[in-house]
């Protein structure tokens, strides 16, 4: 019987490693191909000015002289070994860099594994980012020239930097950012945090699993770097929490106790969920607000289905428009992609977003981020400056990339769309029309009954980080328009096509029998079969209607104004297709519910149904106003 399971697991483990020996393989081949060509420094602690130390790994050419370094700083674990297995991702990016003849520079923020300190998401000393550049610029084998690349929380931190102007930063790479754009003009969204005076809860399942604990364990500070190098092959302080049902989970109140609900650490969240859209701590880390200078040629990576596309956009228009250095201000280019959250790289052939076709969006983008860093860094007069669009976007529905010198497009022109009805736009199934006709002296107002119990689930969308929660993208909301909580307006078939291509801005007349509620919005585009899919959405918390640094509620049986907090996208509307606006008051749990109390929300347990009306006539004339270009006949359908 012993020679039988001997046998047995033997059999298993051959396999096993049949099964798995390619892939590691593979991975060794990386490492391999990098030490041949790469000095590998690994866990090396910078200091700080406070005398904390940043964990960092150092991949830099063996040839001699020196070179420029593209840097990444990131809260991830960058560790080569975990869970006994090698992985190579970071060796991947920095084989990639040294055969282009760049340094690789990889650190940990402050408190993140190996690296020393408390870490707070966003708000760490912006001195780190000055001292890592002044190190690296210090380095015999640097030539004092840095880059910074990467894509969200890789990226957030890189325009606080660029605020400070160091010498040694000569350009960055900011892709799918938004965590790190807290005020730009009319957007108050505070590192992703908010929309519309809403709270976002990408945030809550995120922490959960990045957040550290008050109690995790630490390493000494009398370690050699040749300790921490051994022992990161056993330990890399990688937290190992149980999953969780965040579909279900995300619908316990109060929201402040979300993640102590599932046993998850205790952290920054507990203050966070606390703060309100203008509370003075969001200006004290690392976001980066309208007020701040910026310094830094800008190659910046947006996606149409990301969680932050609309505020990432102002940032570049901002940056064109405010940087005191010409040089900055004229060096600043934006590429839009029609993908996920840093999903840029997985566009094919056939790019399918949720349920949605939208063609071949595949773009090189290794010769667009090396071609800026040669010339940045290098020095390099590669004429990618002239070669490459200002704004490169991707328009769906005709599916093809389009190039601009602003955005929008100078060509386009803001086309105003009345919502209209008889009195009856819940549903799909209602009489909601969306028209360029403005409405008359008769007000017939929806009316729909929004119950935080029961709130309107998210299907698709501009998300992120959200777990199981919510599968991003454009998916069919037909199923979805059948509730009656509801607004459905849409317009007659198109007889020719039309491009929207810019920000979509948002004018509601709303009334409440509550005190405060929340509204929200979705543009879609309508196939001939009946196809609906979302290209867009948001939300408006009526008790911010007034401005963000003030709480103003609602009195039952008056009519208000509320401008939403807009859209942006980039669709070709083909013949026969329609334009359709979607108005609800929940979109759970892309947003956190409003309880309709006008409470606080985060510390409440108990909602109330609101009776919510839209107003459409010619004193209240509900509207959105479109970006539309008139390009002619295309082939997207």
């Amino acid at each position: 019987m012993k020679s039988m399971y001997s046998v047995l697991f033997l059999a298993v483990g051959l396999m096993a490693c049949v099964l798995t020996s390619p892939a590691l393989a593979q991975d060794e081949d990386v490492l391999e191909e990098l030490k041949e060509i790469a000095v590998i420094d690994q866990k090396i602690l910078v200091p700080m000015r406070d005398g904390v130390r940043l964990a960092t790994d150092v991949y830099r050419p063996k040839a001699e002289g020196r070179v420029p370094i593209i840097f990444s700083r990131t809260p991830y674990n960058f560790n080569a070994w975990r869970d006994g297995e090698l992985r190579t991702r970071t060796y991947e990016s920095a084989l990639k860099a040294v055969k282009l003849g760049y340094a690789y520079v990889v650190q940990n923020e402050r408190g993140r594994y190996f690296s020393e300190g408390e870490w707070d998401i966003l708000g760490t000393p912006l001195t780190d980012g000055d001292d890592a550049l002044t190190w690296m610029a210090e380095q015999p084998w640097s030539n004092g020239k840095v880059g910074l690349l990467g894509c969200s929380s890789t990226a957030e931190w890189q325009m606080a930097v660029a605020a400070s102007d160091h010498p040694a930063l000569k350009a960055v790479v900011p892709m799918g950012f938004g965590a790190g754009v807290g005020r730009i003009g009319d957007w108050h969204e505070q590192g992703n945090w908010y929309r519309g005076g809403a709270v976002q809860m990408l945030f809550i399942s995120w922490l959960y699993g990045v957040q550290n604990d008050v109690a995790r364990p630490t390493f000494g500070k009398d370690l050699t770097q040749e300790d921490l190098i051994r022992i990161s092959r056993s330990f890399d302080l990688a937290p190992e929490r149980p999953k969780v049902d965040w579909s279900e989970k995300l619908y316990h109140l109060p929201v402040m106790d979300l993640i102590k609900n599932v046993d998850g650490p205790k952290g920054v969240f507990d203050k966070m969920i606390r703060r309100k859209p203008n509370d003075p701590a969001w200006y004290e880390g690392g976001l980066y607000h309208d007020d701040m200078p910026f310094g830094a040629p800008s190659m910046w990576f947006v996606s149409w289905y990301d969680v932050s596309t609309g505020p990432n956009i102002a940032l570049f228009n901002h940056v064109r428009e405010n940087a005191t250095d010409p040089e900055v201000a004229n060096n600043q280019y934006l590429v839009i992609a029609p993908t996920l959250h840093c999903g840029y790289r997985r566009a094919t052939e056939e790019t399918i977003v949720g349920e949605r076709n939208v063609g071949d969006a595949r773009l090189d983008y290794d010769a667009l981020i090396y071609g800026w860093f040669d010339h940045w860094l290098k020095g390099e007069d590669n004429g990618i400056l002239k070669e490459t669009p200002r704004v490169q976007y991707y328009t769906m529905g005709s599916n093809e990339w389009q190039s601009s010198d602003t955005w929008p497009p100078e060509e386009a022109e803001i086309v105003t769309y009345y919502l209209g009805s008889g009195g009856r736009a819940n549903s799909v199934m209602g009489d909601g029309v969306l028209s360029t006709d403005a409405p008359g002296s008769d007000d017939h107002p929806d009316t729909f009954v929004y119950d935080p119990a029961y709130p309107v689930p998210s299907h698709g969308g501009n998300v992120c980080c959200t777990g199981n929660a919510i599968q991003g993208g454009s998916f069919d909301q037909r199923q979805m328009e059948t509730r009656n909580d509801i607004l459905v307006y849409t317009t007659e078939p198109l007889e020719t096509g039309v491009e929207v291509s810019g920000t979509i801005e948002i004018k509601l007349y709303v009334a409440s029998d509550v005190k405060d509620t929340d509204f929200t919005v979705k543009i879609l585009d309508v196939y001939p079969d009946g196809k609906a899919y979302n290209l867009d959405e948001t939300i408006q918390r009526a008790r911010y209607r007034e401005g963000y640094d003030k709480e103003v509620f609602m009195e039952e049986g008056e009519v208000y104004e509320i401008s939403v907090s807009p859209m942006s996208t980039s669709n070709y509307f083909a013949e026969g297709h329609r334009i359709r606006i979607e108005v609800s008051s929940s979109n759970f749990p892309r947003f956190t519910r409003n309880l309709n109390t006008g409470g606080n929300n985060y510390d409440e347990t108990e909602g109330i149904p609101a009776r919510n009306t839209i107003h459409h006539s010619a004193d209240h004339p509900s509207q959105i106003k479109l970006p539309i270009i008139e390009r002619g006949p295309k082939l997207g359908s």
